[in-house]
């Protein structure tokens, strides 16, 4: 299986993360957007509305900032 990189992810590719719907996915990329285009941690997801640490938790063994 190969983890999704957040900082290149396309809307595709977010929403075929499970747990991450239509709407969670336009928030990542917004987010994202907001921080200049990339994030420096994981946590920074913790940012967006209803993505608290247990979520960033289940969310690890798909994604990646890829560093």
């Amino acid at each position: 299986y190969k983890k999704i990189n957040l900082n290149t992810a396309k809307y595709e590719e977010l929403i075929s993360i499970k747990g991450i719907g239509p709407k969670k996915a336009n928030d990542i990329i917004a987010l994202r957007k907001k921080m200049g285009g990339k994030f420096a941690s994981l946590n920074d997801l913790t940012q967006i509305k209803g993505i608290g640490k247990k979520t960033v938790e289940k969310l690890k063994k798909y994604i990646t900032l890829g560093n």
